[in-house]
C-alpha cells in the first residue's frame, strides 16, 4: 500500500510534533534524527537515514554530494536542525536537496525552537497541494 505525500507529511509533523514534547529543545541534531526515523517507522512507513545523494555537473557525478537527514517513502525529504532560530540558508539548503532528488515536498524541522509550530517549514519543489 503507497501512502499519499500528504499523508506522510501529517504523520512526521506528528510525530515531530510528540518528539519535541517529549524531549524538549536543545538535544544534538542526531539524537532527534533517529528518534524521529524510529517514531516514523512505528507508523508503518519506510525511513532511510542519511542517504548519499549524489551531485551531477558538467557530465561528472559526485556519489556523496550530501546526505539526507531522513527521506520517508522515498518522497518526503526531512532536514533536521537544532538550532536557537531559522538561518535562511537552512531553507535554501532543502530547496536544492528537493531540487537535486527531484522530490515536491521537504520538511525542515527544528527542535531547538521552543515550539514545533515555530520548528516547523514546508518547501516546496514544483508541487501544488491537492488540498486548497
Amino acid at each position: 500500500m503507497r501512502v499519499a505525500l500528504e499523508d506522510i507529511a501529517r504523520i512526521s509533523v506528528d510525530c515531530g510534533f510528540k518528539l519535541h514534547q517529549a524531549l524538549g529543545p536543545g538535544l544534538l541534531e542526531s539524537v532527534y534524527e533517529v528518534c524521529l526515523a524510529s517514531s516514523l517507522m512505528d507508523r508503518g512507513l519506510s525511513v532511510e537515514r542519511q542517504r548519499p545523494i549524489p551531485i551531477r555537473f558538467n557530465g561528472l557525478q559526485f556519489e556523496e554530494g550530501f546526505r539526507a537527514d531522513i527521506l520517508v517513502e522515498g518522497m518526503l525529504l526531512i532536514e533536521l536542525k537544532s538550532t536557537e532560530r531559522y538561518a535562511a540558508v537552512h531553507a535554501k539548503q532543502v530547496l536544492t536537496y528537493l531540487r537535486l532528488m527531484d522530490l515536491p515536498l521537504g520538511l525542515l524541522m527544528n527542535f531547538g525552537a521552543p515550539t514545533v509550530k515555530d520548528g516547523v517549514r514546508r518547501l516546496i519543489n514544483d508541487y501544488v497541494s491537492p488540498y486548497p
